[in-house]
């Protein structure tokens, strides 16, 4: 027999034999990072050259997969072994496997198990190697594993060891901490598994004391690896398994199971039709440029990616491939350099995301998870292990997990790919200490290139880049994100023409008509520039003019800005807000496990109200539920969350949670500076009940001024009911995003009718005009914080309607300013007038356009 490698210890033990003939190797040899990782538990690999799977020691069949190319025995003490035979060979669909057990059949050692065709798994599955696992559970461990060599069936492999030989439990007997549990359910979300997704459940699964994996048709992955989640390719409707253990390991299945019923913003609707990505190719294929040409007249069509108009010269964007350094020949100072170039590079992303817009933020907060990715800092030490230098190792284990998603077909998960190559990117040159992203733009630059990556982006001078127009790309992607949010015109997937387009060229990029023009006329090229002047400049005069907002008549307009973040804030002031008209707390509470205190939300909330300088901060009380869950908050799965339970519904059925953001509200000061708005008011009562919560904590804090206490109108009950609501409310604040939803019937999350939602159909706009009517029944103001507030066609209107207050986005708001201030009440009024008897969204927006044309706007 061959030796093995052992540790001393006297408890008792359970010997494994060799399944299978074969040659028995180490489990990292296995081409397969969740066996190879152990992510599953620890074992041993056989590459069979028998046909038969036998029992490997006595036991009960706990799980065969129906397709049969996988079983699990429950052993005695409760120890769990999986023998999976091959690799990805559930692809086989049983194609070659006969099972000759049942589940729960008791087997002896030795026992035939399965019979397989091995010719047909090593020519149709990734590889014929098969693991050997003892599963995760820290009550056994494996004490002992025979040498890698030749192997017969029956020949000693490993040996198990019991920790703890006073617990004589077994996994059959009464529930202990070490059980598994398991739960079984279909994935709601619409896009499947992706990488928000796989985030959030990593989140939620690490602050419990419990080990969870997710299963899906016999693979399995870590929720600490959300790399390993996405390599899953888990996609909408499919049936998954969640299985944990731990003391903590009901709680941890209550929170995610609720995390995932609730679609986390992606849930499918009724009979809503989702389109499935095609089939998954068996093997990793490259990126296909596309190939295109010019048009005749100059023009190439792209897809839109952010939007805007530009015009610059053509600067391609060309970066050398960072090169990785030679090792020192130590594993341990490769491993060593390693660990502290990431630990280093994740405390630099951090710092970064501390002062960056939140679209910046959640990008590089993602980048931070995939830096602590278990599998991904495990493939690259085992390759260092095996004499790679930290650099090669690194881009060995990106590698993998690159092809893992490719091969997953899914075309959202190939996006997820550019992330992987910025962060191989990045690392790779922090271990060399130079900039990933160093590239100097001229001005008016108009960015040509391949692809490009997150990093590479916001490395870039925003101040000097026009627009971007891409080989190849996607308009979801994460540079996506980043372009809308610098306000930078994008065009994508644009092909191979792009290729030939000369360096310094005069292009002009129109998103809004989704092209580039490369022949433009000089007539062309001068309108566009003298349009881009004009709206420099009615920017800058707003900037400039820091006093109090107002129409070209003198009518008082306060403009204010919508907040989700400190760095939100800074933003605003900087773009000359006078206020915040609606803080999304929510901010402080959807990607936490726990529901953050009332001394923490007072901390966030003053820093915000410190940059306002004294300036109104409106904080709309959380609003949770429907398309924005809270993984802390587990609710029960709604067949149209929309219409369930979210909004200040939630705060009233949890009213723990409501009194401590009032009390961190109310503890802000200066006093009075903080103002509280309700979400998703329907009726007079909801208003009442946190009215009570509200005087209860401010008695208790010992305020004596009165909180000025306003609703959200979001609903067509609180539009209809807006003077019944407006006796008792301070203030009135339509969210016309919700609004519009719900007086239209259409579901803004729902891809089928989404593009037909416009907030500027007339219904929608009877409906402000009813709330401006009611509030000033009883003198109070109303304004708007949904989107309509950032559309420039859109203010008349509502200014003619009633609107005494618009919040806008932090970079709206001097466009918004400059725009109110030549505008005349009069004027705006007859248009509203008009707007109200048109007969679709459509033809308001022409008749707002001819006005602003003839406004000189």
């Amino acid at each position: 027999m061959a030796a093995e490698r052992t540790m001393t210890t006297t408890e008792p033990a359970i010997v494994i034999e060799a399944p299978l003939e074969g040659w028995l190797a180490p489990l990292t040899e296995i081409p397969d990072p969740v066996f190879a990782g152990g992510m599953l538990g620890d074992g041993v690999a056989i590459d069979p050259t028998g046909s038969v799977l036998h029992a490997p020691c006595a036991g009960t069949v706990a799980s065969l997969a129906a397709t049969g190319h996988a079983v699990t025995l429950r052993l005695e003490g409760g120890a769990e072994l999986l023998v999976h035979l091959g690799v990805d060979t559930v692809a086989m669909g049983g194609r070659g496997f006969t099972p000759l057990v049942t589940q729960g059949q008791h087997v002896a050692a030795g026992d035939p198990l399965v019979r397989f065709d091995l010719d047909a798994v090593v020519t149709s599955a990734a590889s014929a190697m098969t693991p050997v696992l003892l599963l995760a559970n820290e009550a056994w461990t494996l004490e002992s594993s025979r040498e890698p060599g030749p192997i017969k069936v029956g020949d000693r492999l490993m040996t198990l060891r019991r920790l703890n030989p006073d617990d004589t439990s077994s996994a059959e007997g009464p529930a202990s901490p070490e059980e598994e549990r398991v739960r079984e359910m279909a994935v709601p979300l619409r896009h499947g598994i992706h990488a928000r997704p796989a985030a959030r459940l990593r989140q939620v699964a690490t602050s419990f004391d419990a080990v969870v994996r997710m299963e899906i048709s016999g693979k399995s992955a870590s929720l600490r690896s959300p790399v390993g989640v996405l390599a899953l390719g888990i996609r909408h409707g499919d049936r998954i398994s969640l299985h944990a253990r731990g003391t903590e390991a009901d709680e941890a299945l209550d929170a995610l199971e609720a995390l995932i019923a609730s679609g986390m913003g992606e849930l499918a609707h009724g009979d809503e039709q989702v389109v499935s990505p095609p089939g998954r190719p068996a093997v990793a294929a490259p990126v296909q440029r596309r190939i295109t040409e010019l048009g005749a007249d100059g023009n190439l069509p792209g897809v839109v990616a952010a939007p805007g108009v530009a015009v610059g010269r053509a600067v391609h964007y060309r970066l050398v491939q960072v090169e990785v350094a030679e090792g020192s020949g130590d594993p341990a100072v490769e491993r060593a350099l390693l660990d502290g170039t990431l630990v280093r590079l994740h405390a630099k992303i951090a710092q970064e995301s501390e002062g960056a817009p939140a679209h910046a933020a959640s990008i590089l907060a993602a980048h931070a998870v995939m830096l602590e990715d278990e599998d991904l800092l495990a493939a690259a030490h085992e390759a260092i292990v095996k004499g790679e230098s930290a650099g090669a190792a690194w881009r060995l284990a990106i590698g993998t997990q690159v092809d893992l998603l490719l091969r997953s077909g899914d075309s959202r998960l190939v996006e997820r790919v550019d992330d992987m190559r910025d962060l191989e990117r990045q690392v790779l040159a922090a271990l060399i200490g130079s900039d990933a992203a160093s590239f100097a733009l001229p001005e008016c630059a108009v960015l040509v290139a391949e692809d490009l990556l997150p990093s590479q982006l916001m490395g870039l001078d925003p101040d000097r880049l026009a627009a971007i127009c891409l080989v190849n790309g996607g308009p979801t992607s994460h540079v996506a994100i980043l372009a809308a949010g610098l306000g930078v015109p994008m065009l994508v997937a644009m092909g191979t023409a792009l290729d030939g387009i000369a360096e310094g060229t005069v292009l002009v990029v129109d998103a809004a008509a989704a092209r580039l023009e490369t022949g433009a006329s000089q007539e062309r090229i001068d309108g566009v520039r003298e349009q881009l002047a004009m709206q420099a400049a009615r920017r800058a005069a707003a900037l400039e003019a820091r006093g109090p907002c107002q129409t070209a008549d003198g009518t008082r307009i306060e403009v204010f800005a919508n907040l989700g973040s400190l760095a939100d804030a800074q933003q605003a002031m900087a773009n000359g807000a006078e206020g915040s008209g609606l803080l999304r707390s929510e901010f402080l509470f959807v990607e936490r496990a726990q529901a953050p205190s009332a001394a923490e939300q007072l901390e966030t909330y003053q820093a915000i109200a410190d940059v306002l300088e004294g300036r109104p901060l409106i904080v709309r009380l959380l609003d949770i539920g429907g398309d924005k869950p809270a993984p802390f908050l587990p609710m029960a799965p709604e067949e149209n969350p929309a219409l369930g339970l979210r909004g200040i519904r939630v705060g009233l059925a949890y009213p723990e949670l409501l009194e401590a953001q009032v009390e961190a509200v109310l503890g802000v000061r200066p006093v009075g500076q903080c103002r509280i708005m309700v979400p998703m008011v329907a009726s007079l009562s909801e208003l009442r009940a946190v009215r009570a919560v509200v005087n209860k904590v401010a008695t208790r804090l010992g305020l004596i001024e009165p909180v000025s206490l306003g609703i959200m109108v979001e609903t067509p009950a609180a539009a209809a009911t807006a003077d019944i609501l407006a006796r008792e409310a301070d203030f009135l604040s339509v969210g016309t995003n919700d609004l519009t939803q719900y007086a239209l019937a259409m579901d803004r999350g729902n891809s089928a009718v989404a593009s037909a939602i416009d907030g500027l159909h007339p219904a929608v706009l009877r409906l402000i005009a009813l709330t401006c009517e009611g509030g000033a029944r009883h003198g109070r103001w109303t304004g708007v914080c949904g989107s309509l507030a950032s559309d420039p066609l859109a203010v008349p209107l509502l200014l003619g309607l009633g609107v005494a207050e618009l919040s806008a986005t932090p970079a709206q708001v001097p466009d918004i300013k400059a725009l109110v201030t030549g505008l005349n009440i009069e004027k705006c009024r007859a248009l509203a007038a008009q707007a109200l008897e048109c007969t679709s969204a459509a033809e308001v927006r022409a008749l707002a356009r001819e006005f602003l044309m003839e406004q000189g706007a």
